[in-house]
């Protein structure tokens, strides 16, 4: 298998990052934590309403018998 250089310089920071708090996973999820709280801004997703209502609002709730036609 081919190696990726992006995956290795990856997996090099992450080694980095790991041994910087001594493998400790509580201290390396504290400091992921503070990092991503200073850049909230970033991941400050809000759902968007959609401009034009779904198709399958419109139809019966699953399990109910459709109206005959007459």
């Amino acid at each position: 298998m081919r190696k990726d250089p992006i995956v290795e310089e990856i997996h090099k920071f992450r080694e980095a990052h790991a041994r910087k708090f001594n493998y400790d996973i509580d201290a390396i999820f504290a400091d992921l934590q503070r990092k991503q709280a200073k850049r909230k801004k970033l991941a400050d997703l809000k759902p968007v309403k959609p401009l034009l209502p779904c198709v399958a609002e419109k139809r019966a709730v699953y399990g109910t018998k459709r109206p005959k036609k007459t």
